[in-house]
């Protein structure tokens, strides 16, 4: 039993001297582990860091055991974004919520395609842009779970415009008139998410938003699994809070 792949590295665990238990997102076989023996070597530490894009083959006797990884590195993205505090964090908390969030051997391939255009924004832009994509991403995966918001028109008049708001029970969007009765009990709507009402991402917009993804992610995706949101996300949410109030 064996496949071929590319894979996003998400974690690498120490498995006895010197091999290593890796997490790998990959196109076509979801969120996969295996052994990778010498993973931890000195030679080849560099390449199974977190965030990292590799070519991987993984075998195996019987498709349900934990199988063996070999891998080649495609695209050392970990050390691209060595430069960048924004970077590493918003790479460490994409990982950890695809770690908590997908299940194993469940293909993702949109999850997968965006994981590559999320990392080239957090290496390539300012904060503000790489975490607004980092919102889109987390929408996209609770999307791709079956737990999508709709955002196309106001829950309570059917308006399509001025959506300024989300229901936190239901994830309906709601326009800014219909939201007055409701104060703070509503979650705002950034308009970057907006389409065609879509307006440059600015430091509060990707607050709102990080707020609005991360409510779905706990109340959706992780509460029905007793998991919570990942600590390395809190990190990541921290350090955009501290370039908005900056």
């Amino acid at each position: 039993m064996d496949w071929q792949d590319r894979g996003f590295i998400l974690s690498a665990a120490r498995f006895g001297e010197s091999d290593a238990i890796l997490d790998i997102l990959t196109h076509s076989h979801g969120r996969h582990l295996g052994l990778m023996k010498g993973g931890l070597a000195r030679t080849r530490r560099a390449d199974i860091q977190t965030g990292n894009l590799v070519s991987v083959e993984w075998r195996a006797r019987l498709p349900d055991q934990l199988g063996n990884y070999t891998l080649e590195i495609v695209r050392p993205y970990a050390a691209l974004a060595l430069d960048s505090q924004a970077a590493l964090a918003g790479l460490s908390s994409a990982a950890a919520v695809a770690t908590a969030s997908l299940p194993e051997r469940e293909a993702h391939p949109n999850v997968f395609d965006a994981t590559e255009v999320l990392i080239e924004a957090l290496i390539g832009s300012d904060i503000a842009f790489g975490a607004a994509v980092y919102v889109k991403w987390e929408l996209g995966l609770i999307q791709d779970l079956g737990f999508g918001l709709d955002l196309g028109s106001c829950a309570v008049t059917g308006v399509l415009d001025d959506l300024t708001h989300v229901s936190p029970r239901t994830g309906r969007a709601v326009s800014r008139e219909a939201a007055k009765p409701y104060g703070e009990r509503l979650l705002r709507l950034p308009p970057f998410l907006l389409g065609s009402q879509a307006g440059e991402p600015d430091p509060q917009s990707v607050a709102d938003g990080l707020r609005l993804t991360g409510h779905f992610l706990s109340q959706s995706v992780l509460a029905p699994h007793r998991r919570e949101l990942p600590h390395a996300r809190g990190v990541f949410v921290d350090l955009v809070a501290r370039q908005r109030a900056g």
